[in-house]
């Protein structure tokens, strides 16, 4: 039986003719057919080169593949181990130089606080001479308040010293009672032992008490760098801000202004607001230690005002130290009503004072505010408390004013104008 043959291969039979043509449709086109050919020449002479027949070092022109999710890992690293160098110079800079920014931050803080004082002045006073007035007359009323706790602890220096004496007779008879049962010899070898400490240490005690000298002059000086800083930033602020600005490139110096006016709009805020919260939680401090019977109540309430510029753990320490005057001096059941105080204040200041006072002008999730805060005292302790909060605070602002498009600022200011049309 004769098999059918395919006109444009004269000769091939037809069965053959499918065979190839079939295979044909097996084997890849284009780039994937070469490589697939270049594969099976190399595997063909696999041999040459010392290699063998298994190809396992050689060479074949293919990059090995990655993971997508380790590829953009790899971006992400890379990039935070910069940020992270960055930073860590920045805070490095800071910590040799720490004197001249603690200066630089009160400056800016008191001209937070005497910019609107100053502002109200100048509508009748030339600019100079209204800045000098405001920070004069506030320097007068600092002055006078420390003047005022110090006449009154001195007042009441010989009353303290006797309710002292008494108070820390009670506590050791109250330990020396169920459930304690402390031995009074116990108490009484502490008593000599804490003598002997201090006689045997007076020249390393004397020695500290010098050095504390030498730092209070650096914290005078300190105290006068930011005075001369304010008097500056009160008078002429914008103006240096706009020579600042004008250094920068042409295409980012808008941003940068931009991103400067909305930090400084929110430290303004947060620095209004936290003395305010202050205040309060020193009113309140005060008062209820004057209705106690607790001594310094006056000194107490101002160590709770400047305490409550660390969020979250100022006051509470403050408190704690009230606590123990009013053990020392009133016995257990007035401490107890202290630290009983304790809570109060802190559920006041944090679900009341915070979210009214605060909300408006800092937006920071209580975790990140404790975390900035503990992490501002352990890169530079107590300064370090008191200023993380109020960096973070103006980074996130900045960061969010120069996310927003042109669009969004324009629809923002038209609400804004529409609210006050109705307003009026």
């Amino acid at each position: 039986m004769t098999e059918r043959t395919d006109p444009q291969h004269s000769g091939e039979p037809t069965a053959q003719r499918r065979l190839r043509i079939r295979a044909a449709r097996r084997t890849p086109r284009g780039p994937a057919r070469t490589a697939a050919r270049s594969g099976r020449e190399h595997v063909e002479h696999g041999g040459h080169g010392g290699h063998g027949g298994t190809g396992a070092g050689a060479d074949t022109g293919v990059e090995p593949r990655v993971s997508p999710v380790l590829r953009t890992s790899a971006a992400y690293a890379w990039r935070l181990l910069v940020v992270g160098t960055l930073v860590y110079a920045v805070f490095s800079l800071l910590g040799r130089f720490h004197e001249i920014a603690v200066a630089v931050f009160l400056g800016l803080v008191v001209t937070a606080m005497l910019r609107p004082v100053a502002g109200l002045l100048a509508r009748r006073l030339p600019r100079p001479l209204a800045v000098a007035v405001a920070l004069l007359a506030s320097i007068a009323l600092v002055l006078g308040i420390l003047a005022f706790v110090g006449e009154t602890v001195a007042g009441e220096r010989a009353v303290l010293e006797r309710e002292f004496g008494a108070g820390i007779g009670r506590i050791e008879r109250w330990l020396e009672q169920p459930p304690f049962r402390l031995n009074p010899e116990a108490l009484t070898d502490i008593q000599a032992r804490i003598g002997r400490f201090l006689s045997d240490h007076r020249s390393t005690l004397i020695s500290t008490a010098l050095s504390g000298s030498r730092r209070l002059v650096e914290v005078l000086t300190v105290l006068a760098l930011a005075l001369f800083c304010s008097v500056f930033f009160m008078n002429s602020g914008d103006r240096q801000w706009g020579w600042f600005c004008a250094q920068l490139p042409m295409p980012v110096r808008d941003r940068v202004a931009m991103a400067g006016r909305a930090g400084w709009r929110t430290f303004t805020g947060y620095t209004h607001g936290i003395v305010l919260v202050a205040a309060i939680n020193a009113v309140l401090v005060g008062v209820a230690l004057w209705a106690l019977g607790v001594p310094l109540a006056v000194p107490l309430a101002l160590l709770e005002f400047f305490a409550a510029f660390i969020p979250l753990i100022g006051s509470p320490i403050a408190l704690a130290v009230a606590a123990v005057v009013a053990l020392a001096s009133e016995g257990p059941l007035i401490a107890a009503l202290v630290v009983a105080l304790i809570v109060i204040i802190g559920q006041i200041e944090g679900h009341l004072l915070h979210p009214i006072v605060m909300s408006w002008a800092v937006s920071l999730h209580p975790v990140v505010v404790a975390l900035s805060v503990i992490g501002g005292a352990i890169a530079a302790g107590v300064v370090g408390a008191v200023v993380a909060v109020p960096l973070v605070s103006v980074i996130w602002s900045a960061r969010q004013a120069l996310r927003r498009t042109p669009e969004q600022d324009l629809a923002n200011r038209t609400m804004g104008k529409a609210r006050a049309t109705q307003d009026g």
